[in-house]
């Protein structure tokens, strides 16, 4: 299984990469073990775009063919872009969950949060990667 290094993660398996205008906006969408454990996934739903959303709150639905499972948020932020390719294609998280198979964009309320965020190491040790 894969853990990207640049990325932080969460206990509830979204990662989160910092990005662009000055580390200010970050790319979020779950991991490999999350959407292996999911199985293949049909539908993603996210309406939250130009909302701020806080840290923990959920920001999303991504729907498997067994399971719907809530999207948390790993920091405060609002979202400004969602992954118009999931509308059509949602099993890029499957096929590629860091890369096309991203879920949102966001502007980032408080850099400071990320530092509460696991390493991937820390990660993979939590799933016993």
């Amino acid at each position: 299984m894969n853990f990207p290094s640049e990325l932080k993660y969460t206990k509830d398996h979204e990662w989160i990469r910092i990005e662009g205008n000055e580390g200010k906006q970050a790319v979020i969408g779950i991991t490999e073990f999350a959407q292996h454990e999911l199985g293949d996934i049909v539908y993603v739903d996210i309406n939250t775009v130009g909302e701020h959303i806080n840290h923990d709150d959920v920001f999303g639905t991504v729907e498997a063919v067994k399971t719907v499972s809530d999207l948390f948020m790993p920091v405060n932020g609002k979202i400004i872009e969602f992954n118009k390719k999931l509308d059509t294609n949602p099993e890029l998280v499957n096929s590629d969950p860091y890369g096309e198979g991203w879920m949102v964009k966001i502007d980032l309320a408080d850099n400071a949060q990320l530092d509460s965020l696991l390493s991937a190491d820390e990660y993979k040790e939590q799933v016993g990667g």
